[in-house]
């Protein structure tokens, strides 16, 4: 996956989405726009259910360490996530997202952002527990 929206003309990862949502009309600024902060939780939605699935367990969000916005997000866009975990540490996996959005009943598929999230693997008592390495 590219952080350059000039390398995304291609479409989107070809992958199942981790998530998809539609943009309601409840979620957007003065101006139409879909605000960044909804985006932002459907990306972090996504990180942490790909997190949790290589962590095998419980994932709480640390950091947000990049989070490009390239292009707006409409009142009925379908947008869909798609999450790829790019490092393990030990008890901290970085996960790298893009989100595409499709307009309309058309299917172009447009880049509308991506970040770098950061969870950390957590025991029932909310205490850092360490990733298997290898999974």
């Amino acid at each position: 996956m590219s952080t350059n929206p000039a390398t995304q003309s291609d479409g989107p990862p070809n992958t199942k989405p981790t998530l998809c949502s539609i943009a309601m009309p409840m979620d957007t600024n003065p101006h139409g726009d879909i605000f960044g902060g909804w985006l932002v939780s459907q990306m972090d939605l996504a990180g942490g259910a790909a997190a949790t699935r290589r962590a095998k367990g419980r994932v709480v969000t640390v950091a947000i360490t990049a989070m490009n916005f390239h292009r707006p997000v409409f009142v009925g866009d379908e947008v869909a996530c798609y999450a790829e975990v790019v490092k393990v540490g030990h008890t901290s996996l970085t996960v790298k997202i893009e989100s595409w959005a499709c307009r309309g009943i058309g299917d172009e598929h447009i880049a509308v952002t991506d970040g770098m999230f950061t969870y950390v693997a957590v025991d029932a008592d909310g205490k850092p527990r360490q990733v298997d390495p290898k999974s």
